[in-house]
């Protein structure tokens, strides 16, 4: 008995997965996978505003990160973000964007936000590439960008790429 014996449709659907698989690959890739290389703050806020589509110049106020400046293991760091806003209709936080100087992808995480929220706050975990700042980035409905950084100083790093150079 052949125990690859698949139909048609299923090494169809294999190999669609496969390739989107790989594609998927591709696409990370393409997300400016820099490991060890430390991102300027030009870089970090140039990198959001392409993603974002937005031209603002962020000013450092109204948003508060709280997350441990020592960190045992980057493999789970916890992290508070909280935006001062009323959080109504006519000024709330739109969107909250987690940033990483060292990690191969720029946006951590990036969070949407409304008046339904009812408070802009958040509370994560983050896998840290090693020492480095982490920036908190908010864009309000009144389409003002607000950021907060804080630099980490992580024992043990997370997120290593051993295949790049």
């Amino acid at each position: 008995m052949n125990i690859f014996n698949f139909s048609s449709s299923k090494r169809q659907l294999l190999l669609g997965l496969s390739v989107g698989g790989f594609g998927w690959l591709g696409f990370a890739r393409a997300q400016n996978m820099t490991s060890g290389r430390l991102r300027s703050m030009e870089e970090m806020l140039s990198g959001v505003e392409a993603f974002a589509r937005s031209p603002k110049t962020p000013i450092e106020s109204r948003v508060k990160m709280y997350i441990p400046l020592l960190a045992d293991n980057g493999n789970s760091v916890p992290a508070n973000v909280v935006v001062e806003s009323a959080m109504t209709e006519a000024d709330h936080v739109q969107s909250l964007y987690l940033l990483s100087q060292r990690n191969p992808v720029l946006i951590m995480a990036h969070f949407h936000m409304g008046p339904w929220s009812g408070r802009a706050e958040i509370n994560t975990r983050l896998r840290l590439a090693g020492s480095q700042k982490v920036m908190a980035l908010a864009r309000c409905s009144d389409d003002r960008w607000y950021y907060h950084t804080v630099d980490v100083i992580a024992t043990e790093s997370a997120c290593v790429d051993a295949s790049e150079s």
